[in-house]
């Protein structure tokens, strides 16, 4: 009984001195080598030179603001409890007068933290944010940590900031799919990024 068609037949035929020699052996190893130093090169200069990560890249913790500036969150708990690696904490408190222009509702994240040893950007915390103020940008790693004080991320790393505005083409499924559908008929072919309605 044969279980697979990709079988090879071996012999145990004498070996002749130049395949004792591993002469040919060593001369195929060499021309393969020699093939390529003429071949185009696949790495990339990575601190010069990004590669593109794609639109379902999850990357560096975002907390959005409105185009008025304001924050989103309101300190609701559903992406704390979303996450499975437990790394988001925050404390909620109340928009005390003349905050109007700094929070969106009356409730705000007075601290929210991300532990960045525990996240493992799975993207639950932005699904389950009614507000749409977590994103995990799509076009930015997180930098690479060299003391531990610096694992916890706090409001001042996370909150976005309002002169380098985290874009995309589509905020939500819904839009993607149909911007999708619009470039496979040839009704669109060029889109521009933008901030989040």
């Amino acid at each position: 009984m044969q279980l697979t068609n990709r079988s090879k037949q071996v012999s145990n035929k004498e070996m002749t001195f130049m395949e004792r020699a591993y002469l040919p052996a060593i001369a195929t190893g060499l021309a393969i080598t020699i093939k390529h130093f003429f071949t185009k090169k696949v790495t990339i200069e990575y601190p010069e030179v990004k590669r593109y990560l794609g639109p379902v890249f999850r990357g560096r913790h975002i907390l959005k603001r409105d185009a008025d500036g304001k924050e989103r969150c309101t300190a609701c708990g559903l992406c704390a409890v979303a996450c499975p690696a437990e790394a988001i904490s925050m404390v909620a408190a109340e928009r005390e007068t003349g905050e109007e222009n700094l929070y969106r509702e009356e409730k705000y994240a007075a601290v929210y933290e991300v532990n960045m040893l525990r996240c493992i950007f799975c993207g639950l915390c932005e699904e389950a944010c009614p507000k749409q103020a977590v994103y995990l940008r799509h076009d930015e790693f997180i930098p690479v940590f060299t003391e531990r004080d610096q694992v916890i991320w706090g409001k001042d790393l996370l909150v976005e900031d309002m002169s380098n505005r985290y874009t995309r083409e589509a905020w939500t499924k819904e839009e993607a799919l149909a911007l999708d559908m619009k470039r496979a008929s040839g009704e669109v072919t060029n889109v521009v990024p933008r901030a989040i309605p």
